[in-house]
């Protein structure tokens, strides 16, 4: 990863900060954006601190502007761009019936706009360097998780989204990679959305039970320097279920359905 210039959105926390801190040990220069500014200061004090090239930039990916921002701030500091990892993304907790769609709004303008403005910007530098764009979807972007409408509606949407970049490019040399964590152990459930757009606090999910994101980081890096289509992880919840969506669909809706209302405090039984 030596001279390799690597973008990372939404990373002052989870995978993306772990994915910073895993292509950083790896000698790859990294540029981080998240919407915490002091987050982003730590971050780069603890990297600098050990040598690492980082730079970070306060940005909301949902605004067109700070997306251009961040990838023009990184080919001046770096003059390049070898990876794009859209990581940027917020989750929600209600059923269809009950949430306010601006919550929906909200999930499509982090999740699925983020990455389009991103990549849109950034598609230039990488095809110069016949790099990759990767989107960090989820298990939620191959199979529709009830009580989470907006936020599986997103990911199907960068699934499709980069599917079709993917394609568009195939005779450039351009990587196209979706990585599907599966449950992993970060924040993004502590700040899911409710019906209303507040926050949900405290996640209903064992944590200790999940892949840690470091996990996840290594696992991302690994697939993104051998080229895969597509990082989906953990066995029986992630793998499988895909596999069996195609072939037994009536099956997985079932089981998924019994699976999410297990859940405390589950919004349907």
């Amino acid at each position: 990863m030596v001279n390799k210039v690597v973008i990372i959105t939404g990373a002052s926390s989870g995978i993306g900060l772990a994915c910073a801190k895993e292509y950083a040990s790896r000698g790859a220069a990294v540029s981080i954006c998240a919407r915490s500014a002091d987050k982003l200061e730590e971050i780069k004090n603890e990297l600098q601190s050990a040598g690492h090239r980082i730079l970070v930039t306060p940005a909301d990916v949902s605004k067109e502007e700070d997306c251009k921002r961040l990838i023009e701030n990184t080919v001046k500091e770096f003059g390049k761009i070898d990876i794009l990892i859209n990581n940027a993304g917020i989750s929600m907790r209600a059923l269809f019936v009950d949430v306010d769609l601006a919550v929906m709004h909200k999930l499509m303008d982090v999740n699925f706009w983020g990455t389009v403005y991103c990549t849109k910007y950034a598609l230039p530098y990488i095809l110069q360097q016949k790099g990759s764009v990767v989107g960090v979807t989820s298990i939620a972007g191959f199979i529709g998780l009830p009580g989470r409408v907006g936020y599986s509606a997103s990911k199907f949407a960068i699934n499709g989204f980069l599917e079709t970049i993917r394609v568009e490019n195939l005779k450039t040399g351009l990587h196209v990679m979706v990585a599907a964590p599966g449950f992993t152990a970060s924040n993004v459930r502590k700040a899911a959305l409710t019906a209303n757009g507040s926050a949900q606090g405290e996640t209903p999910r064992h944590e200790e039970d999940m892949m840690s994101a470091e996990e996840v980081a290594v696992h991302m890096v690994k697939a993104i320097n051998r080229r895969k289509r597509t990082l989906v992880l953990t066995f029986v919840e992630g793998k499988l279920t895909v596999f069996l969506r195609k072939w037994l669909p009536s099956l997985v809706d079932y089981f998924t359905y019994k699976f999410m209302a297990r859940e405390p405090d589950s919004p349907f039984k």
